[in-house]
């Protein structure tokens, strides 16, 4: 399975990172490292004068929030406490409306 790893080299802000990734994730690693350097250059672009030590810290904080609010969006736990809260009223009210 030698044939499945492959080295390649990414990109960011001009800079190659040497990677050993699996063949059929290499497009997963491009599009990644591509998005990092989007948002490196998006930050030196809008905050004229940016150390690029601080754009490249700015955008892996966006990235990381952004995937804070996607983990958020998926998860499921609020919404399951939320039934069973429901459920608990529904049969309370239940019991209550036999007892009398």
């Amino acid at each position: 399975m030698k044939d499945k790893e492959f080295r390649i080299n990414i990109k960011i802000d001009g800079k190659a990172y040497p990677l050993n990734i699996d063949r059929i994730d290499e497009e997963k690693y491009r599009r990644a490292a591509k998005i990092v350097d989007e948002k490196i250059a998006n930050f030196i672009k809008k905050y004229e004068g940016i150390e690029k030590q601080d754009a490249m810290a700015m955008a892996a904080f966006q990235i990381a929030l952004n995937y804070t609010e996607e983990q958020e969006r998926h998860d499921y736990s609020k919404f399951i406490d939320n039934i069973k809260n429901l459920n608990d009223d529904i049969a309370d009210f239940l019991k209550d409306k036999e007892q009398k």
